[in-house]
């Protein structure tokens, strides 16, 4: 990565992440250069440190090459629970709310079914980082047409609630809750999520193997744990 490319990113980069990113690295060992790729942090025992709130696919590559140097840490944050902060173009808050919409652990598949290897890759620490967190928005006009052109400007780590560690293949059965047959509407009703995000975690653990397809019923498959 040329040092301007680098620059940009270090520009664009949330609060979050930035606080994140210091909190797992070492002293002084932040953007660190390693196989080609610079990386998030180096903690410890030398472990390169990734975070990534989305955008899975970009890490295949990188991911990969940073294993041939030693082990690496891939950090997903979900925000539990988010506070929006609604500033007009003068910088004075408008209001501040709590959202109703809180992000679960199962978010992660939605990143996953697009690189669902990373599973299966050795000496890949994957760790969910449940946190709460706000929102800064601007009212510019300059921003996506569902938010009625509202911006957001920043995501600001308030603290961390729970880290979900995930080493090993097994260590992923902890999103299989049901015994016997199950379905994306199964998963869905036990999970308390919605029957899409059901169906990318059953193809995500499909390639990691740990379900396999066993039938179709209707237009959806059953699968039973391996």
């Amino acid at each position: 990565m040329s040092p301007n490319n680098l620059k940009i990113g270090i520009e664009n980069e949330s609060s979050l992440h930035r606080s994140l990113k210091f909190r797992y690295a070492l002293p002084g060992k932040t953007e660190a250069e390693r196989a080609g790729f610079i990386c998030d942090a180096i903690g410890e025992e030398d472990e390169a440190v990734e975070i990534q709130t989305a955008n899975f696919t970009a890490l295949k590559r990188k991911i990969p090459a940073l294993l041939k140097e030693g082990k690496v840490r891939l950090i997903y944050p979900v925000i539990v629970n988010k506070t929006i902060e609604l500033y007009d173009n003068d910088g004075n808050l408008i209001h501040r709310k709590k959202s109703p919409l809180k992000g679960k652990v199962w978010d992660i598949f939605n990143e996953l079914i697009y690189a669902p290897a990373l599973i299966k890759m050795r000496g890949l620490i994957i760790e969910i980082a449940l946190v709460n967190a706000v929102e800064r928005r601007r009212n510019d006009g300059k921003g996506s047409y569902h938010r009625k052109g509202i911006s957001i400007e920043d995501r600001i780590l308030e603290n961390m609630i729970e880290r979900i560690i995930l080493k090993r293949k097994g260590d992923w059965r902890r999103f299989l809750p049901l015994k016997g047959e199950i379905t994306k509407k199964t998963l869905a009703s036990a999970a308390k999520i919605k029957p899409l995000l059901a169906q990318r975690t059953l193809y995500v653990l499909e390639k990691a193997g740990l379900v396999k397809k066993i039938e179709k019923q209707e237009r959806s498959w059953v699968y039973r744990t391996v």
